[in-house]
């Protein structure tokens, strides 16, 4: 501590001081899951846009679409929620997320969509689902021209670029819990 002749020394009482800072930590501990989910709720408004802007046919993708808080994953002062969708409820959500090659032919009927089988695989038993390369090259008609890989239009992905909105979001609640405390 300096003694210089531009000094002063003051004793200063921060037993209050002491006691706001114990408040607000309780506050901020209090407010850590409505903060979380404010800012999940920004990227679950974004996803569901994203999804929205898709070409749809069922709508089972944007049904699909949840936030769900993770317990595990929390404790005293940190919340976490997960923003997914439902992989039974939309099964093609990754293709649309990834993208994926279009190897066979395929048409479109009121049942949804239909992979072609090779003239010669009528009667045939299908490949399973883990079955080689190989095996459903002999059994599906190929596409004329070529296998083509059709794009993913990443709607999750495309939710982190509402990371600056989810930030204040989270910050406002945050803001609002402090200021209760004053």
């Amino acid at each position: 501590m300096a003694r210089g002749a531009n000094s002063l020394i003051a004793a200063v009482d921060l037993s209050g001081l002491e006691s706001l800072f114990d408040d607000l930590g309780d506050a901020a501990e209090e407010a850590a899951r409505p903060a979380a989910q404010a800012a999940a709720q920004v990227f679950y408004d974004t996803a569901k846009a994203n999804v929205g802007r898709i070409k749809k046919l069922s709508g089972n993708l944007d049904k699909a679409i949840y936030q769900a808080f993770s317990p595990e994953n929390s404790g005293q002062g940190v919340a976490e929620y997960h923003i997914s969708w439902n992989a039974k409820t939309a099964p093609h959500g990754h293709l649309l997320e990834v993208g994926f090659w279009q190897r066979y032919q395929v048409v479109l009927t009121r049942k949804g969509w239909v992979t072609l089988a090779r003239p010669q695989s009528a009667g045939k038993k299908k490949p399973r689902r883990r079955a080689s390369q190989a095996e459903k090259d002999a059994y599906y008609l190929p596409r004329p021209g070529g296998p083509v890989y059709v794009p993913g239009k990443a709607f999750m992905r495309g939710a982190l670029r509402a990371e600056p909105a989810a930030v204040l979001a989270s910050a406002d609640v945050l803001w609002q819990a402090l200021e209760r405390v004053k």
